[in-house]
């Protein structure tokens, strides 16, 4: 029985690498199933007349094409070039260049553990089924460590050895928004109060932001906020405001805060 063949959507981006050129278009090789063939007629090119392929393709370019007719009784794959806006040239060429490292990290894995080709393929099956993909897996294992594997039931020499590749080779990147408070109490007991307000940071739940105060000198204290972006930072930096300002007043103390930068 002939094994089925899987076929691109209609609408779907590709990679393709150029075959060979005809004055009526572009036959074309999509990486990403099987070296299977295409077609780009020379209509949908470019919006525009076209009076030479060859001024927008060459041969064994890789060029990123939108799917817009699959036949799945001839298997033939119809492209369009004109048809893909540079936004998405774009995030097609990240998406890529994103499968190709998590390729690499996990032929790393794979190879640090001497797996067979059978169970190295199985253990990126339920990477992908549960994370969507597998770049989005080793992301996610350098964010949050080991413990985001724990369902999927993984030997442990493979979840840690994992752990240890995504820790070294996915830089998670990070903002930082600051601000100055100025706490104050006149009661005798201002002190234990100041440092009873600001123990509330303990409390604040920041989305995987790191929080940090500094003591700049009565009553001058330094907020830090640090996350991968502005908006769990400033969201964290707000509730920690927030948080030591309620218990100030609750004792009678004075609060006020001046974002920086």
């Amino acid at each position: 029985m002939e094994a089925a063949i899987h076929l691109p959507e209609e609408g779907e981006l590709v990679l393709a690498t150029v075959r060979s050129i005809t004055p009526h278009g572009v036959y074309v090789t999509l990486d990403e199933y099987g070296e299977m063939n295409g077609f780009l007629h020379i209509s949908e090119i470019s919006t525009g007349w076209v009076k030479s392929i060859e001024k927008y393709v060459r041969l064994g370019q890789k060029i990123v094409l939108k799917v817009i007719r699959v036949s799945k009784q001839r298997k033939e794959i119809d492209l369009s070039l004109r048809q893909v806006t540079g936004e998405e040239r774009r995030e097609k060429l990240i998406e890529i260049k994103k499968a190709e490292k998590a390729d690499g990290l996990m032929k790393l894995v794979e190879s640090k553990l001497n797996l067979s080709e059978e169970a190295s393929m199985k253990y990126r099956e339920l990477l992908i089924e549960e994370f969507g993909a597998l770049y989005d897996a080793v992301e996610e294992v350098s964010r949050k460590g080991i413990k985001v594997l724990q369902k999927l039931n993984l030997p442990q020499d493979y979840a840690s050895t994992l752990e240890a590749v995504a820790k070294e080779k996915i830089i998670i990147p990070t903002v930082e928004v600051h601000g100055i408070i100025e706490l104050k109490s006149d009661s005798s007991d201002g002190i234990e109060k100041i440092k009873s307000a600001l123990s509330e940071v303990e409390n604040v739940k920041s989305s995987g932001a790191k929080i940090n105060i500094k003591y700049l000198g009565a009553p001058r204290y330094r907020i830090e906020v640090k996350a991968e972006n502005y908006k769990i930072a400033e969201k964290a930096l707000e509730l920690v405001t927030q948080k030591v300002k309620e218990s100030m007043e609750k004792k009678g103390g004075s609060f006020s805060f001046k974002k920086e930068g």
